[in-house]
């Protein structure tokens, strides 16, 4: 009940080009939060400043093409946003190679750990949450897939995070959960957090590899 469920269907051409449209629902407090956020915001370019934020913080490059709010009146409601966007050399060329990382948007992992410094006090969560993402990128024609990166699944107890790429043809679909099950992280797991958080950052790099058809 406290969530964000962001689906994508997104289109790669020869030339690194992506675009497509996503989809971003928002239940609980993922949800009251950004209501609040936007409660006195009146125009509408203000009203999808976090569209243009996620994207600035999960792409080099990009344009928004179109977007929209979902059900902000309607409180008892999911909250959402619908958007476009296109990015251009979002894949990168490797000799005749492409190289495509498959989680396009959002960021999970967290540099907070990373310090010389040992840790005094407890990680404190915002709570309880269930975070999915789900993309899927038809790669252009001519193209095939030569590999993908290898499903991760990394349950600590206190937080789990799952991800997984399978090949459809000629789509790719990229789907991952992130789970937080408890309110903090004591000091004694600490050195655990930091190895979460580094095998999300490990993945949220990975990429898929495209290879011109025989």
């Amino acid at each position: 009940m406290n969530s964000i469920q962001r689906t994508a269907k997104l289109t790669l051409d020869a030339t690194g080009m992506l675009k497509g449209d996503v989809r971003e629902m928002r239940l609980g407090e993922r949800a009251s939060s950004e209501r609040w956020r936007l409660r006195t915001v009146t125009k509408d370019t203000d009203r999808i400043k976090p569209i243009e934020e996620l994207l600035g913080n999960s792409l080099a490059s990009f344009r928004p093409t179109h977007a929209s709010l979902i059900n902000f009146q309607q409180t008892d409601q999911p909250f959402g946003f619908s958007y476009s966007f296109e990015s251009p050399n979002y894949a990168k060329n490797a000799g005749n190679l492409l190289l495509v990382r498959p989680r396009v948007l959002g960021n999970k992992a967290s540099g907070l750990l990373e310090t010389k410094e040992p840790r005094r006090f407890p990680v404190e969560f915002e709570g309880p949450a269930r975070d999915t993402d789900s993309f899927e990128i038809t790669i252009p024609s001519g193209y095939v897939v030569d590999d993908i990166p290898p499903p991760v699944d990394a349950d600590y107890g206190f937080a789990r995070y799952h991800s997984k790429t399978v090949v459809n043809g000629n789509v790719v679909d990229y789907t991952r959960t992130f789970e937080v099950k408890e309110l903090s992280v004591p000091v004694s797991q600490a050195e655990e957090l930091r190895k979460f958080y580094r095998i999300i950052a490990s993945d949220e790099r990975n990429t898929v590899v495209l290879k011109p058809s025989p």
